[in-house]
């Protein structure tokens, strides 16, 4: 250590030590910056990198050794001779490359030693040579011992310089490796030259072609800053030019660079979205690749199609800009790709106009179709059938099994009418579980009959009720044009009107229109059309029915009947208006009304009779519904005890569960509940089990054939016997004979309605005596005439 000191202090001038560690510094600085750039590429720019940090960093170890060797004293002229100097130089870059190449690409913990080893190894190498290369009159002399230390010294060095390099980051990384290579390369230089000794040898001969030290050292000192700053700007320069080209090429949209109208470069995208290669375009006129292209405005985009090299074409849209690029005003063409955003559009399109379940056109487009197939049949004089389809049973599937099951048989469906139906025909899903196809080709109506023909078969072997719960059945209603509408909203309304009919008639059947359907539906629109302001224009009244007892001949109630006064038909039956109210909602508030004035007009009666009113199914479906009859008992104060309701079993059939629910809060409210028109239901038994009625009546149907018909009056029998077994009382209404009357009573019926023993009034013939309380003199010649048919009877 001593001797490497003592040398460096007595055989150097330490002025040009200083610089020789300076060259150094920035040489290994700049190799570091190539090395970390080197880093950050992919595979194949990063052997050029690697070569050049290579480059730079064996050119900083030549400098280094040979201006310390300037620096250096031997006490006689020093000359170089050319060729080995520059072969120190050449082994002093490959050296330095195949050390960088080592630790940086090899794999392994002792890679970074590898790299140090070979790293000493070449400028050891270099050093030799270098020293060969020295011309003058003397014998170089090398201690063994201290050369082989000083490559140990630069191995170690050189592996804690790289280890540092790849451990470290940002500027510690760049320092602590410089900084040690320095050492590395300084030690291994100064214990060498420790190593050496000059022997004075006057009859040495020097060659003519010898450098001369003055000379060295200029080109030294200027060949290695300028070979440096020029590695520096390599990678100042060519940081930023990738910087620009790869934020270029990470633009989603394709570049084209235009000078004089010519194309000079493309990033890589528009490459990859064109399939031309830049050799390709560079040279040729946008229009070559841009469909009819002819300059766009400046940030004004245009549409056209990019022809691409295998011969496709795509749509695309062009934007043009002006800049400045290598120093000329170019033109930039910014080409985006629109084929997602037309596809975007198709979709938002398709989504528009079809059914997002079944892909099949929807309303909108149905309408649209409608209309122009209209229009080319008026054109060719030919005939449209327009089919209404409904799907049977399908809120019942959807209910019970659940709207994902309720989707997979609408998609069962949609599939079914496109295998039966023609691809001329439209097929459409209007809403819910209403289907329409509106068929063109074909003679009608015998095209329109094999396709509902078609249909039905379809679905009876794809849709077996008797199997699978959750088939479904379908209505057809059929509407033909001309014939049954000029125009298309005509002939889908009669269509409906068809479909209807069916719907009424029973269903999983087809039907064609015909004027008498017309006729009938627009009565029926008619008639739910005034119903609507029947109430406001006081054309509804309330008529009371007695109800009697059937052994005393008493009056024990009434039942609340509605009546409509249709202006221009007179007394309209309940019969016809109120099936019509029931299915579009008017029945509510007609049945609401009814109550309120039922129980208002029986808080007048002087005798606290019951009054009897009955409920729509519709009714049931309200939520509100014990609300409501609460609400109107408080605001008219009839006692909760007095009023009957009236239910038939339809009521029970719709949601069974929540109607009993109800029933039982009317129960616990007070109020009575009445089985109307038993005996024609479905579960009738069941209805009884489950939920304790108050009272049973007799549908009128078996009263009106008892003289004639034994099987009535079996069922009537039954019905009386099921009402004592029971526990409650039963009403047999429609009596409208002696003969009647009196099967009814022999039977045991607790009480009798009909018109044989009261008609519907407006106002009940009840009054208070003023002295008693008694039946008026009307109502007593109604009991007494009762009882003396009673006494004929018996």
């Amino acid at each position: 250590m001593f001797s490497v000191i003592t040398c460096i202090r007595d055989n150097h001038d330490w002025r040009l030590v200083l610089a020789a560690a300076a060259v150094c510094l920035v040489g290994a600085m700049a190799a570091m910056l190539l090395l970390s750039r080197a880093q950050e590429c992919d595979a194949g720019r990063r052997k050029l990198w690697i070569g050049a940090s290579a480059f730079a960093f064996g050119t900083g170890v030549w400098a280094t050794h040979f201006i310390a060797m300037l620096a250096y004293d031997g006490g006689m002229p020093i000359g170089y001779q050319l060729g080995l100097t520059t072969l120190s130089f050449l082994l002093s870059v490959v050296g330095s490359w195949a050390a960088i190449l080592v630790a940086s690409e090899s794999r392994g913990r002792f890679s970074r030693i590898r790299g140090g080893a070979l790293m000493a190894l070449g400028i050891a190498s270099m050093h030799l040579t270098g020293m060969q290369a020295i011309e003058t009159q003397a014998v170089i002399l090398y201690d063994p011992l201290m050369t082989l230390s000083a490559v140990l010294a630069g191995a170690l060095l050189s592996s804690a310089a790289f280890h540092a390099f790849f451990q470290l980051k940002g500027l510690r990384r760049l320092l602590a490796s410089s900084i040690t290579f320095v050492l590395a390369i300084c030690a291994l230089h100064f214990i060498s030259m420790a190593s050496i000794t000059l022997v004075p040898d006057p009859g040495k001969e020097l060659p003519a072609t010898v450098l001369d030290a003055s000379l060295l050292a200029a080109i030294v000192v200027v060949a290695a800053t300028t070979l440096i700053l020029i590695a520096l700007a390599v990678v100042f320069i060519e940081s930023h030019l990738t910087d620009l080209r790869g934020l270029a090429n990470a633009s989603q949209e394709g570049l084209l660079i235009l000078r004089e109208g010519r194309i000079i470069d493309a990033n890589e995208r528009f490459q990859e979205l064109s399939g031309w290669k830049l050799a390709g375009l560079a040279g040729k006129a946008p229009s070559a690749v841009l469909t009819a292209f002819q300059g766009t405005g400046q940030n004004r985009p245009s549409e056209t199609l990019l022809n691409t090299r295998d011969g496709g074409e795509i749509a695309v849209e062009v934007t043009a800009s002006r800049i400045v690029y290598r120093g000329h005003n170019c033109e930039v063409l910014a080409v985006r790709d629109l084929t997602e955003r037309r596809q975007a559009e198709e979709m938002i399109e398709h989504l528009a106009h079809h059914d997002v379940l079944t892909d099949l056109p929807n309303r909108s487009l149905f309408d649209t179709r409608i209309r122009q197939a209209l229009q080319m049949a008026e054109r060719k004089n030919s005939e449209v059938a327009l089919f209404y389809l409904d799907l049977d049973r399908f809120k019942a599937v959807n209910d019970i099994f659940g709207h994902a099951e309720g989707d997979r048989i609408l998609r069962k469906v949609a599939s079914i009418l496109r295998r039966v139906a023609d691809e001329s025909d439209t097929i459409a899903r209007l809403g819910g579980d209403e289907f329409a196809i509106i068929q063109l080709a074909g003679q009608q109506p015998a095209a329109a009959q094999k396709l509902a023909a078609d249909i039905l078969g379809e679905f009876a072997a794809e849709m077996d009720t008797a199997r699978d719960p959750t088939a479904v059945g379908v209505s057809v209603g059929i509407a033909l044009y001309p014939a049954d509408g000029a125009a298309a909203e005509e002939l889908c309304n009669n269509a409906d009107t068809a479909l209807y009919r069916v719907k009424h008639d029973g269903r999983g059947k087809v039907c064609f229109f015909d004027a008498e359907m017309d006729k009938a539906a627009r009565n029926r629109r008619q008639i739910e059309s005034e119903l609507r302001h029947a109430i406001i224009r006081n054309q509804i009244h309330v008529s009371y029915q007695p109800i009697l007892d059937a052994h005393s001949g008493e009056i024990g109630g009434y039942e609340a009947l509605m009546r409509w006064n249709r202006p221009g038909h007179g007394l309209t039956e309940p019969d016809i208006f109120i099936p019509i109210a029931e299915e579009s909602g008017s029945i509510v508030q007609l049945g609401e009304w009814v109550l309120q004035q039922a129980c208002r007009e029986a808080v007048r009666w002087p005798l606290p009779l019951m009054i009897a009113v009955n409920l729509s199914p519709v009714q049931f479906m309200l939520p509100n519904l014990c609300e409501r009859i609460e609400a109107i008992l408080a605001e008219t104060g009839l006692a909760p005890g007095r009023l009957e309701l009236e239910i038939t079993e339809a009521a029970l059939i719709r949601d069974r569960d929540r109607v009993m629910t109800t029933l039982l809060r009317l129960h616990k409210l007070g109020v009575h509940i009445v089985m109307d028109d038993f005996g024609t239901g479905f579960s009738s038994l069941s209805n009884l089990r489950s939920f304790p009625f108050d009272k049973i009546k007799v549908d009128r149907s078996f009263t009106g054939v008892l003289e004639h018909d034994a099987g009535a009056r079996s069922i009537v029998r039954a019905i009386i016997g099921l009402g004592h077994s029971l526990g409650m009382p039963v009403v047999t209404e429609g009596v409208e004979t002696e003969m009647q009357r009196r099967i009814v009573v022999e039977e045991g019926c607790a009480q009798v309605q009909g018109l044989l023993l009261g008609k519907p009034d407006i106002e009940p013939s009840i009054k208070l005596a003023a002295h008693e309380n008694v039946l008026t003199a009307q109502m007593e010649t109604g009991v007494s005439s009762l009882r003396r048919a009673h006494g004929a009877g018996e």
